[in-house]
């Protein structure tokens, strides 16, 4: 049995919490500075939260090892088994070559590149994020943007700035129902006011985006439909969790974002269109062929687009149809709650830990719904089962090393938050008081840059963020919801992320240099919202439930 403490260091606060993020701070310097492989750094970084666990918060060795391999096992099922799944369907197409009709027929709607960064990276992103989430749009659009052409290094940029707004309500809102059990304060609550603060966020996502690709030279061509996509994305996402479900808030505003991108570019055009660069070596998907310009030009028959655009057609359907409450809860049947065998655990209060706890969805989980949507995707491609197989082999290498990455930086969450190494961070920030507002989505996007969860860090520090709201006289709906917003902004920084996204786009070991390309987005997009959470506790406190 082991009970948290979370001010192990003489006593004081402050000098735990010093000693707590070296474990972070450690894996970010090896990411971002040394340039080291993102398995080894984690695994660095996992030695070392552990010899901290084990020396300083007095944890015995035998529980500390026992959380990381319940981490381990978290980071294979349920986010790998998302993500390998993912993959699988895209490999598949691939091997088809329904892929290249795919892209041809993206090129079609516009064959300037900062457009397509929007409709694919933003729009389409966000519409996976919604329906599966845990890094499955970042895999997806990241290969997507490849085969139209973009160099890898910012395809993956791309993929992980763009999914950013959406994550708060992906996956089904699961972040903001899991944040409504751990505080007890209603979900849809909680999930309007995240709509009064992601929405001011994935206005400015589309104009990053363009500048990612093109500059500043880019931003003053494409300015107006990047401000389109980003504003009907911003009032649809606002009015569905504010009205309407807080569910289908990202689900309803990346149709709408990607209609009006289409629709606009029907009636105008930049005037200088943006040149595709050549595919570099080590790319995911394979160079376009000298026919593509040709095809583009001479469209594939209705048949074939059809089939290229079925197996995200089937993956949408069957994520629907397992939204649906009968169904879902047919397929909750299969869902078993287990105490992880060994693990004790009690916070400081003396209360047993919800984290020695392993939930095993085995159908709900968007990884085997993906499979199904897979298996469906062999049919209507015509795919033989030999050449499925290999298709599946053919991800798992891809994804070898992420497989490892994920599972060792799960390991370190785990074993970060079961020793108190986390809460110490979290409850040392709380004691900012009113300040705290300024604060409090910083104590999000923490969470996630350790878990790569928005879910994970709402069930870490959404009931911190109420006692400390409390404590300062501040808003309880909107520190908590200040947690879900801010985490977003962890998400292309956390090292869970930085690796799927990496392999996807055939980059592996160059983690640490999608990590210097995404820092600052994160840091300037989490600057904004923590001044956005000040404000709305004071002079916008209208805003405020």
């Amino acid at each position: 049995m082991y009970q948290q403490i979370l001010d192990p260091v003489a006593h004081s606060l402050a000098w735990s919490a010093l000693v707590a993020a070296l474990p972070l701070l450690v894996l970010f310097v090896l990411l971002g500075v040394l340039r080291v492989t993102a398995w080894v750094a984690s695994l660095v970084s996992l030695a070392l939260a552990i010899v901290i666990a084990v020396a300083v918060y007095g944890m015995p060795i035998g529980q500390t090892l026992l959380a990381g391999s319940e981490g381990a096992a978290f980071g294979f099922f349920p986010i790998l088994w998302i993500v390998i799944n993912a993959i699988w369907v895209f490999q598949m197409t691939v091997a088809t070559g329904h892929f290249d009709v795919l892209r041809r027929s993206f090129a079609r709607v516009s064959d300037d590149q900062r457009i397509q960064a929007i409709i694919i990276a933003f729009s389409f992103g966000a519409l996976i994020e919604a329906l599966a989430g845990f890094g499955t749009p970042v895999a997806v659009t990241s290969v997507m943007l490849i085969a139209l052409g973009f160099n890898p290094l910012k395809a993956a940029v791309l993929a992980l700035t763009a999914n950013t707004a959406p994550v708060a309500f992906g996956a089904m809102a699961t972040p903001i129902i899991t944040l409504g059990k751990v505080t007890g304060l209603s979900s849809d609550t909680l999930g309007a006011m995240v709509g009064r603060q992601t929405p001011l966020l994935a206005v400015f996502v589309p104009l990053a985006l363009v500048l990612i690709v093109d500059g500043l030279r880019g931003v003053r061509e494409t300015w107006p439909v990047a401000l389109v996509c980003g504003v009907v994305f911003a009032i649809a996402q606002y009015a569905t969790s504010n009205f309407i479900s807080v569910p289908l808030a990202d689900v309803v505003a990346a149709l709408l974002s990607a209609a009006a991108v289409v629709a606009m570019v029907r009636v105008w055009r930049p005037r200088r269109p943006y040149p595709k660069p050549a595919v570099i070596a080590g790319g995911a998907a394979d160079e376009p062929t000298p026919e593509f310009a040709e095809r583009v030009a001479h469209p594939d028959s209705r048949a074939d687009v059809i089939r290229a655009y079925a197996p995200y057609g089937i993956i949408i359907a069957v994520f629907v149809i397992c939204q649906i409450p009968a169904v879902k809860s047919l397929l909750d049947r299969a869902t078993f709650t287990v105490k992880w065998p060994g693990l004790h655990l009690l916070n400081a209060k003396g209360e047993e830990l919800s984290l020695a706890t392993f939930t095993l969805n085995l159908l709900t989980t968007p990884g085997t719904q993906m499979l199904v949507a897979g298996i469906i995707t062999t049919i209507a491609l015509r795919l033989s089962v030999p050449r499925a197989l290999r298709a599946y082999g053919t991800a798992l290498h891809q994804l070898r090393w992420a497989i490892v990455t994920v599972m060792t930086v799960l390991a370190l969450a785990f074993v970060m938050n079961a020793s108190g190494q986390t809460i110490t961070l979290g409850t040392w920030m709380a004691g900012a008081g009113a300040a705290f507002a300024l604060l409090s989505p910083i104590l999000g996007w923490l969470g996630v840059a350790v878990t790569g969860s928005d879910t994970s860090s709402n069930s870490l520090f959404g009931a911190l963020q109420v006692t400390a709201a409390g404590q300062a006289g501040l808003s309880e709906i909107l520190m908590a919801a200040g947690n879900s917003s801010g985490g977003v902004l962890g998400k292309m920084i956390s090292p869970q992320n930085l690796v799927i996204a990496a392999a996807a786009v055939g980059l592996n070991g160059k983690e640490g240099d999608i990590f210097r390309r995404v820092i600052g987005w994160s840091l300037v997009f989490l600057f904004f919202l923590c001044v956005l959470s000040a404000l709305q506790a004071s002079v916008l406190s209208w805003m405020v439930f």
